[in-house]
Order: structure tokens, then C-alpha cells, then sequence
């Protein structure tokens, strides 16, 4: 079981920064795959960024690349993200996910940002942003 906890959420104007923190507990050995997701009402949930703790590579969608950063510890209990220059846009409430299957490890690599069956997920966060 692997349970995890955002905080970090809140309003901003635009151009300001907020950093959202998913405090991870359980067992995280098999976690290969973490990521923060996000939902605007009425869409879809679309992947943000992603990291593989197990090489530290990390994946953004193009709309954050350059202003959003994603971090995790060595022991998988802290994953971060670091949002700056904030846009209108980027209002949604964001979600914090892990993977563990070890059947998915493949798959999750190969679909990259477009991958979001994770196992575990967070309550959410809402990030306001205005103009």
C-alpha cells in the first residue's frame, strides 16, 4: 500500500510561482513512476510531469517546459513541483500519482506523458492562477 498527500495549492497572479509537495508513505520500493497530472473542469486529467526515481529522467508536457520542475528524494517520500511564471492556463486542481506495477514498467515508459492508469493517486490540490 502507498499512500500520498498534496499540499501546496492555493491562488496566485499570474507570473508568481507555487510549489506543490505530494508527501509519499508506504512502501515505495516498487514505485518506478511518479508524476503530477492535472484537471481543468470538464476535461480530461493530462499528465504535467513525470519522473523514473530509478534514473532520474523526467518528462514535461510542452506547455511547462521552462517553467515547472519536478523532483523527487532517494526514498520516494517527497515529490515536488516547483511552478513558475504562472499562467491563467495553468488553473486546475493537480493531482500527485505512482506507479508499482512492475507489469506497467514498460508500457509507462513507452506512453510517456500519455500514460495515467496509475495505481495510487492523491486527493488533489487547486491551483488558482489570474490575471
Amino acid at each position: 500500500q502507498v499512500q500520498l498527500v498534496e499540499s501546496g495549492g492555493g491562488s496566485v497572479q499570474a507570473g508568481g510561482s507555487l510549489r506543490l509537495s505530494c508527501v509519499v508513505s508506504g512502501y515505495t520500493g516498487n514505485i518506478h513512476l511518479m508524476g503530477w497530472l492535472r484537471q481543468l473542469l470538464g476535461k480530461e486529467r493530462e499528465g504535467v510531469a513525470y519522473i523514473y526515481p530509478d534514473d532520474g529522467s523526467t518528462y514535461y508536457t510542452d506547455s511547462v517546459t521552462g517553467r515547472f520542475t519536478i523532483s523527487v528524494d532517494d526514498a520516494k517520500t517527497t515529490l515536488s513541483l516547483q511552478m513558475n511564471n504562472l499562467e491563467p492556463e495553468d488553473t486546475a486542481v493537480y493531482y500527485c500519482a505512482a506507479e508499482t506495477r512492475i507489469a506497467r514498467k514498460t508500457s509507462a515508459r513507452r506512453l510517456g506523458l500519455s500514460y495515467s492508469d496509475f495505481t495510487w493517486w492523491g486527493q488533489g490540490t487547486q491551483v488558482t492562477v489570474s490575471s
